[in-house]
């Protein structure tokens, strides 16, 4: 699965990407609306990871959640 699929589909990936990481809210995620860089920056922001962990962190769960 790629990145566009993702965001073609936000709606139904939105609340895995929820669970996946905890400390987001639903406004939050709504807000990224499938953007990639938006959400791995407030990943980044939230948890404190650096831009290549948040990266393969969200490979991982695209991966997983396809």
């Amino acid at each position: 699965m790629n990145w566009d699929q993702v965001q073609g589909e936000w709606k139904r990936f939105k609340g895995k990407a929820v669970s996946q990481w905890g400390k987001l809210t639903d406004d939050e995620v709504d807000q990224v609306a499938g953007d990639r860089e938006q959400l791995e920056g407030l990943i980044q922001s939230k948890y404190g990871k650096t831009k290549e962990e948040v990266r393969e962190e969200v490979d991982a769960w695209m991966a997983k959640a396809s």
